[in-house]
């Protein structure tokens, strides 16, 4: 029985983000199919591709190995489907479609109507993750573009990047606390400064908007999701900064005070992020004009 694409793309995925489950939702697929798609594939291979931990997976020597080749021919098959399409605009396929943590539930119910009212003929499967894992997505074509909240790096020259809007921070109390408005930022005390846990990016654009110094991992706190960290401010435990397209549903609970940031403020500027050889540009570039207009009315 010979290695099929399929199952060198979910080996790449589980390489990637170290977690089978992670990587059954990068590739639209549920865990139990791409577990034993990965099972069936190391039986071919007569060796384990993966050390199964608690915490994940771990690749193998073997399947180091493996999994740099087989990256080489997916990057092959991708190519190749670029190139069959030709110069056409939409693919063939749903737009698979990643959006970061502190977006999706913020911005999704407004601009995936408007989306598919506008464009369609397309259907899209959509997924949350971090950015560093949508970018990694969009390199080894498990994704078709992200929505993401900073401009790709420089050192990813495959990827095209479309500033979409700026996303300004506002800073969340408790409704009890004295606060001089507009808030300097210099003057909140660093330790009730609440954070997301480690690999999000809006944990470093707060950190760096609040001059965070010495090691943040050794915080006692670190949250998983801005409503759970909303919470917490709201029982007086600490204060947050919050992006604006957060406030219809992270500022409702009455015992939550929004505050302006003083000059020079802070914030992020939302992009859509693609591969540069993709033959759908035009429509990662009408996706981005749609999503605009959502913001602007």
């Amino acid at each position: 029985m010979e290695i099929s694409l399929k199952q060198m793309r979910y080996a790449v995925a589980v390489a990637r983000t170290g977690h089978f489950g992670r990587a059954a939702q990068d590739c639209a697929v549920t865990q139990p199919a791409l577990s034993q798609q990965i099972l069936a594939l190391e039986a071919q291979c007569g060796m384990p591709l993966f050390d199964r931990l608690k915490t994940g997976a771990q690749l193998t020597p073997f399947g180091g190995e493996f999994v740099r080749r087989a990256r080489q021919i997916v990057d092959l098959a991708d190519a190749l489907s670029t190139f069959s399409h030709g110069h056409a605009s939409q693919p063939g396929r749903p737009i698979r479609f990643g959006l970061i943590p502190t977006v999706a539930p913020y911005l999704l119910p407004e601009i995936f109507p408007a989306l598919t009212a506008a464009l369609p003929d397309l259907d899209f499967t959509v997924s949350e993750n971090r950015t560093d894992a949508l970018l990694a997505g969009l390199v080894d074509g498990t994704l078709d573009v992200a929505l993401i909240g900073t401009e790709a790096p420089q050192h990813t020259p495959r990827l095209v990047s479309r500033p979409l809007f700026d996303d300004p921070f506002v800073l969340a109390t408790c409704l009890d606390e004295t606060t001089i408005e507009p808030v300097s930022l210099a003057n909140l005390a660093p330790e009730r400064i609440l954070l997301l846990d480690e690999g999000h990016c809006f944990r470093d654009q707060t950190i760096a908007a609040c001059r965070l110094n010495g090691d943040p991992s050794s915080r006692t706190f670190a949250a998983t999701s801005l409503s759970t960290i909303v919470e917490f401010v709201a029982n007086g435990q600490g204060v947050t900064l919050l992006p604006r397209i957060a406030l219809r549903k992270e500022a409702t609970d009455p015992r939550i005070a929004i505050h302006a940031l003083g000059s020079p403020g802070a914030g992020r500027v939302l992009s859509l992020v693609w591969r540069e050889a993709t033959p759908f540009g035009k429509t990662f570039e009408r996706m981005a004009e749609v999503i605009q207009a959502t913001q602007a009315r």
